[in-house]
């Protein structure tokens, strides 16, 4: 890629050869060829529209849940900042950029009477959260999503329903080089207090069942269930992804750096050397052996983007 990279010169930060395993949980993988960071949605747009055809962009949020391989990214890579985090709360409506943080929405929205609460403690931001139809708790992104907005690969502005984005289990129908740049949600009322507290209890569960200390990114697999633990006593556990890992005797299995994690086994560690590829290796031998063990093919949750290391 050229130094003229886009006809428009931008406000934000264009960095070339720009490591990437600083801005992920994980902490692995090699660089972007570009990273540009917008001032605004203005200076998006114009970037984008500006921007070769042929010269691919991969929108990254906070970088909780992706591996980038550590031969890096053969594209711009668009991580949006300050410009994008802003959140408020008008009347049953809750407004969000896409860099805001899912546990900032959820805090903003309760102190406002506003019940978000699923959003507490799930790592990452909105813009992530939109495009994977985040949820936990028997709560997703789309029980509540009024709109979302977005800049198309072409530079322009668009608006997305819920029936646009065609919802399902941790996925939606997101266009290739659309970068969502903030989203709108319907938020049923609540007590302030008895939302906080609601949510100190959700981040007590997690914290007493989820290696939050280690380098995690989330959920390893999704369920193959097909929806998220409900947090109620009667969930049943047959068709989780931790479930059938355990049966399969990978909890706490290694590869070079990277680990299952003992205390839940659908989460990989880095323990704090690993590459990108021992994590993903060891993803890729817990699904072999899950196969082997009940003939169920788990799906990575985490996003794995990039080219192997030659």
């Amino acid at each position: 890629m050229s130094d003229c990279l886009s006809s428009y010169t931008p406000r934000g930060a264009l960095t070339p050869n720009r490591p990437l395993a600083d801005l992920t949980w994980l902490r692995v993988g090699g660089p972007a060829d570009w990273l540009f960071q917008p001032a605004d949605e203005d200076d998006l747009a114009a970037f984008l529209k500006g921007l070769p055809k042929e010269v691919p962009v991969f929108p990254m949020g906070v970088g909780s849940n992706l591996i980038v391989r550590d031969g890096g990214i053969r594209a711009v890579v668009i991580r949006l900042g300050r410009g994008f985090n802003g959140i408020e709360v008008q009347g049953e409506t809750v407004i969000a950029g896409a860099a805001a943080l899912d546990a900032h929405v959820a805090r903003r929205a309760a102190q406002a009477g506003r019940d978000l609460t699923f959003l507490r403690t799930i790592p990452g931001a909105i813009g992530g959260a939109v495009r994977m139809n985040a949820g936990c708790y028997g709560s997703y992104v789309a029980d509540h999503l009024i709109e979302a907005r977005a800049i198309t690969r072409e530079g322009e502005r668009v608006t997305l329903t819920p029936k646009d984005l065609n919802f399902a289990y941790r996925q939606s129908d997101l266009p290739e080089g659309w970068v969502l740049t903030g989203a709108t949600f319907r938020a049923e009322a609540g007590d302030p207090e008895a939302l906080e507290a609601h949510m100190a209890d959700q981040l007590a569960k997690r914290d007493a069942t989820q290696p939050t200390k280690d380098r995690t990114a989330g959920s390893t697999f999704r369920n193959p269930a097909g929806f998220s633990s409900t947090g109620r006593a009667d969930d049943a556990h047959e068709l989780k992804a931790w479930k059938v890992i355990d049966d399969a005797g990978m909890r706490g299995a290694r590869i070079g750096g990277a680990q299952m994690s003992e205390k839940h086994s659908n989460f990989l560690i880095n323990t704090g050397d690993a590459t990108a590829a021992d994590l993903e290796n060891l993803g890729e031998e817990v699904r072999k052996k899950v196969v082997q063990s009940s003939g169920i093919s788990l799906e990575w949750e985490i996003m794995r983007v990039g080219e192997f290391e030659a």
